[in-house]
């Protein structure tokens, strides 16, 4: 320990925290308070002279190009946390098959925001991370009266009194913290990491008086508090000074020997309690964690042991944009700040432009005015003097303002939507007016909605989740009756912004127009599309169209019906085209049959013809007989070839898929020869004419 902090750890422990928090003070107006204040004029459009970058400078012109970046990026935020309704969700353990306790809590707890109005509070924050580049929250636990009309019945409930019921219950609420109010530990990155934080602010005397007649302060005399412009809300207002306590709220640790002598000294006449105490403080060593708070600079009303059942600060803060290593963040009033000078310097020049340009000005000849004349110009004014006016009194001017102002204003304008990545009409030229591509559209929305998402993750991480989670814990430890005390992981319903989610209907909507009626996707797309609009009756809409998407059972009915009709009318017509493709096969076989005996007759008639024309005598008888050998071999051989023209047509029959081909040497008439039988006739050497 350096001789430096020894005195302050030997001093008691209202002491040991002002010295830290003045220490932590000094930091902070030395390297952010003269920024801050200047980031906070511009949002607001108050000039100040050491706001100037000239000297010359006349006018007290501020673009609202500044402005417009906050609001626009603030209300993304605020759009896409609050834009649903409700902004969180409860996820109960896998184990845990009964989600009752997780209907019950979370509908208590939204209604106790809403009491509350933490949501304001949280917009608040939000507003304060835009424009100083840090939001700042503080949980504070309050006791009130909660009110409601009510009923009972008197005289054995013959009558009924109407009332109000009043019962006492603690409610969370959300306290948002300006910058100047709030002190870290400088070389700590966030709350948890710092040795501890405060919050120094002005609050009304009677507050503090109520607090003390409750108990919740120490009865001690308290004044009216020294004035100091550094701690005020609006530095450019006249201060108030009377009937104010400069209250120093302390979330951190102390030595502990320290904080118990402060317990000593609050026991007071136990001695027992002080002797065991004095003991403990010979031995005493590191660090407790308190919460401690200190009326306008070094009388303390309150200090105990961290009274949270999670021992955690109950304060919250997120960056804009982090800064790595800081604490402190970078908001939109920073990174449009630039910008925002370059564009207030020159409309600045341009309004002083205007002034010698456009009001009339005079050179006049003084020594042919009349004494003492008051020169002026204006409608109607009479001027004196002494000879001809043309050549004493003549017009004056600078001439015209540079048109290149124009341009050049747009430009600066343009830079500043640049920098801050807030869109409007002026920051995406041609997207209103239809000079830009759908493409080119596209490409700029989408670099836009990444940096509000960036954002609004930061958000839901670092304030938001921390935020809830910490006010369910002390519901749970002040009013466990009305919350259950159980691990519930707390998960953000948050969405896409107001201009992110108008870029994604545009996308459904064109997808849509590519897709059919009927399409089991069209639905699903028309869903999409009306989650994405911010109507009231949303839900309703959503609801409706998953009925209508559902199919009536006398309509599913109707369609089995026709389904199984359809079937059936299939089936008699593949049954008759089946009989009419057998009816044909059996035709074929009976033309074929045809055809083989037609053949057979024809034959047998020729030899019966070849038969009567023999003449009688021995060499006729000779020739009879050749001539019937010749046909019985003829016979048998048309007979071997019907066999064979029987099994192809029963081939084709069994499905060969081939048709029976006529004999290539049947008859072709009836004055023709067969080739067989002329074949015979050869061999024996007769004619078959003869």
């Amino acid at each position: 320990m350096s001789d430096d902090y020894e005195g302050l750890y030997e001093s008691d422990v209202a002491g040991y925290i002002m010295s830290k928090c003045d220490q932590w003070r000094d930091h902070y107006e030395t390297n952010y308070q003269e920024r801050f204040d200047e980031y906070y004029r511009l949002w607001r459009g108050i000039w100040a002279a050491e706001d100037s970058l000239r000297n010359s400078e006349r006018s007290r012109l501020i673009s609202p190009a500044l402005q417009q970046a906050v609001e626009s990026s603030v209300a993304e935020v605020e759009e896409a946390t609050f834009g649903r309704g409700r902004f969180f969700d409860i996820r109960d353990d896998i184990a845990d098959q009964n989600p009752s306790d997780i209907v019950q809590l979370r509908n208590q707890l939204s209604e106790d925001f809403s009491r509350t109005k933490v949501r304001q509070s949280v917009a608040e924050c939000i507003l304060n991370s835009a424009v100083f580049g840090t939001g700042i929250g503080e949980l504070v636990v309050e006791e009130m009266k909660e009110m409601a009309p009510a009923t009972r019945p008197v005289m054995d409930g013959a009558m009924t009194a109407v009332g109000v019921e009043t019962k006492d219950r603690f409610v969370v609420k959300l306290r948002p913290v300006l910058p100047q109010n709030f002190l870290i530990d400088p070389v700590a990155s966030s709350i948890d990491d710092a040795l501890g934080v405060a919050i120094d602010e002005f609050v009304p005397r009677h507050q503090v008086e109520e607090l003390i007649q409750q108990g919740v302060y120490d009865d001690v005399p308290i004044e009216a508090a020294y004035p100091d412009s550094d701690l005020e809300p609006d530095q450019e207002l006249t201060i108030y000074n009377d009937d104010k306590v400069r209250l120093t709220k302390y979330y951190g640790k102390v030595p502990t020997y320290l904080f118990n002598e402060a317990m000593q000294e609050d026991l007071g006449e136990d001695e027992e309690i002080a002797e065991l105490i004095e003991e403990e403080e010979t031995q005493a060593e590191g660090y407790t964690e308190v919460v401690a708070v200190i009326a306008n600079g070094g009388t303390l009303l309150k200090i105990e042991a961290n009274p949270y059942m999670m021992q955690d600060r109950p304060v919250m803060a997120f960056s804009w944009d982090c800064v790595p290593g800081r604490f402190w963040g970078r908001g939109v009033c920073e990174k449009g700040y630039n910008s925002q000078k370059a564009l207030d310097t020159e409309l600045r020049a341009r309004v002083d432009a205007l002034a010698l340009t456009v009001h009339p000005m005079l050179a006049v000849d003084a020594t042919r005015l009349p004494r003492g004349m008051k020169l002026e110009v204006r409608p109607g004014k009479t001027i004196l003097t002494n000879g001809n006016p043309q050549e004493i009194l003549q017009p004056f001017n600078f001439g015209g303002v540079n048109q290149v102002t124009f341009a050049q204003g747009a430009e600066l304008q343009r830079m500043v939507q640049q920098a801050t990545g807030a869109v409007d009409s002026a920051g995406m030229q041609g997207v209103v007016n239809g000079e830009a591509t759908a493409a080119g559209i596209s490409m700029g929305l989408g670099a836009i909605i990444k940096r509000h998402k960036r954002t609004l993750i930061n958000f839901q991480e670092s304030f938001l989740l921390p935020m809830i989670e910490k006010s369910a814990w002390r519901y749970m430890q002040f009013a466990p009756e009305l919350y259950p005390v159980q691990d519930f992981k707390f998960v953000p319903t948050s969405s896409l912004g107001i201009i992110a989610r108008e870029y994604e209907v545009t996308q459904l909507v064109q997808l849509l127009q590519t897709m059919d009626k009927t399409s089991p996707m069209y639905p699903q797309l028309l869903e999409a599309i009306i989650d994405h609009m911010n109507i009231s009756n949303r839900e309703q809409l959503i609801q409706t169209l998953r009925q209508a998407s559902q199919p009536k059972p006398e309509v599913e009915q109707a369609k089995q019906a026709a389904q199984q009709a359809q079937m059936a009318m299939q089936q008699a017509q593949t049954q008759a085209f089946a009989a009419q493709a057998a009816e044909s096969q059996s035709r074929a076989q009976k033309i074929a049959s045809d055809i083989d005996l037609a053949k057979y007759e024809a034959e047998t008639g020729r030899l019966k013809v070849l038969s009567s024309n023999l003449e009688p005598g021995n060499q006729d008888e000779i020739e009879f007989q050749r001539r019937a050998r010749v046909a019985e071999l003829i016979l048998k051989e048309r007979e071997l070839e019907m066999k064979a023209s029987q099994g192809v047509t029963n081939a084709n029959q069994n499905g060969m898929g081939q048709p029976a081909q006529p004999d290539q040497q049947q008859v072709r008439g009836s004055g023709e020869t067969p080739p067989s039988l002329g074949r015979a006739v050869q061999e024996t050497g007769g004619s078959p004419t003869q």
